[in-house]
């Protein structure tokens, strides 16, 4: 008799938590449609007034302005201009973090709207031209939206919500720190100490209205190599006279390619060497004395990131080695896989499905681009998502990083509605 009561008791309580829960639902929802021009205009003017990573000086003040006008507590300075709200609910519970990147990329925006970027900026010592063209304009929309909503159900809520408004994501000016990585360093996951900390990015390839995801690793961990090839300077007609390091980095250049092709698992997960950069030489009759190959290095397992270290290494040197050369070795490790915890993903998926709609709900293979929020789930339980920008009907939609890349306005209301579902739902849980 004990036990069946304890039985009725808890699914009268389950019960009861469903339908408290629906209730937030569908608060954040009404609440979701009435800000929501409000996101698109911060979105507007972000967009208009992008900065480049490390000088995100207008964007951090226009978020503090807004974190502070909803009693939200401000921190600001953080890894430069990084902005860390604390929505302190006053009674028990767990620390979600929720982050947004802010700074925008060196590139001249050529997409046709009344909003475009006309900014100018300085990098590696050029003037270019600035715009988002990677979305970052609506992943700051799209928190402060969230924001405004959970800072207005405060009472409902418990626990605390870190709000963590990131620079430098596309990776800090040359000399300089920065990113999810100083941040970290900086304590934003410490004091209080975060549970969980969950993220989205905006893609122009995923419909509107779609979210993707992929337990474990979801984005790749992107490393940098510098080879440098040491030869001996002959003249251009009497090669037999010297070492050439062009030949000898054509041939690295092919065998790179063979760790991939012939020497990785690739059944396992991909993998990406690619030689981005060949510098040698500065007259046609003169082989140089030395060549200089740049590149980056793709990987979703930390294993096989190992392995194609030392892979590249030896390629390298025993090509130079053979030709009576030599090659100097850098690999600079970047960013780490981004990884979403499986138990955690299995745990929201749920959540998201109500979001989105079960049928809207995707998940996906990997991706080889690289995300620095991988910094922040190295150290806690994390989930990342792929929200979709694409507007209905797009043919051949840009890709992220060019200057015709867009994403659309109508994208960012489930932004908003799923970070506001992820949060509430896994303090309920």
């Amino acid at each position: 008799m004990h036990i069946r009561i304890l039985l009725l008791f808890s699914a009268l309580i389950f019960v009861i938590s469903g339908h408290a829960q629906s209730a937030l639902h569908q608060k954040i929802d009404q609440q979701a449609d009435l800000i929501e021009n409000k996101v698109v205009d911060w979105r507007h003017n972000i967009h208009q007034n992008p900065e480049l990573s490390n000088r995100e000086f207008q964007t951090a003040e226009k978020v503090a302005r807004h974190l502070k006008s909803l009693g939200i507590k401000v921190k600001t300075g953080v890894a430069h201009t990084g902005v860390v709200g604390y929505l302190e609910t006053g009674k028990p519970g767990p620390v979600i973090a929720l982050r947004a990147d802010m700074d925008a990329l060196p590139v001249t925006e050529r997409v046709d709207i009344p909003w475009a970027s006309q900014a100018k900026g300085e990098y590696l010592g050029e003037e270019v031209g600035v715009m988002h063209a990677c979305g970052h304009d609506t992943h700051v929309a799209m928190l402060m939206g969230a924001a405004e909503i959970l800072a207005g159900m405060k009472n409902e809520l418990s626990g605390t919500i870190v709000f963590l408004f990131q620079p430098a994501e596309e990776g800090a000016p040359p000399g300089e720190e920065g990113g999810a990585k100083m941040m970290v360093a900086e304590g934003v996951l410490e004091n209080p100490k975060v549970d969980v900390a969950f993220g989205l990015h905006i893609n122009s390839q995923t419909p509107v209205g779609h979210i993707a995801y992929k337990p474990g690793g979801a984005l790749a961990a992107a490393d940098i190599f510098n080879i440098k090839v040491l030869g001996k300077q002959s003249h251009g007609s009497q090669p037999w006279g010297g070492i050439d390091p062009i030949t000898i980095g054509a041939q690295i250049v092919q065998g790179l390619n063979n760790i991939v092709a012939r020497q990785t698992e690739l059944t396992k997960e991909a993998a990406v060497i690619s030689v981005g950069k060949f510098d040698a030489g500065v007259r046609n009759n003169i082989i140089p004395e030395s060549a200089q190959l740049t590149g980056t290095i793709r990987t979703l397992d930390t294993d096989m990131q190992d392995k194609i270290h030392e892979k590249i290494k030896l390629t390298a040197e025993s090509i130079a080695m053979s030709a009576g050369g030599k090659a100097e070795v850098e690999i600079i490790r970047g960013v780490p896989v981004t990884y979403n915890n499986p138990e955690l993903t299995a745990q929201m998926i749920g959540t998201i499905e109500q979001a989105a709609g079960k049928e809207n709900v995707h998940l996906v293979n990997a991706v080889t681009g690289a995300e620095d929020f991988a910094f922040y789930a190295n150290e806690v339980p994390s989930l990342f998502l792929f929200l979709g920008g694409m507007p209905p009907n797009a043919e051949n939609p840009a890709p992220h990083h060019t200057p015709d890349f867009y994403v659309d306005d109508a994208g960012m209301k489930l932004g908003v509605r799923t970070l506001c579902y992820l949060t509430i739902d896994y303090m309920n849980k």
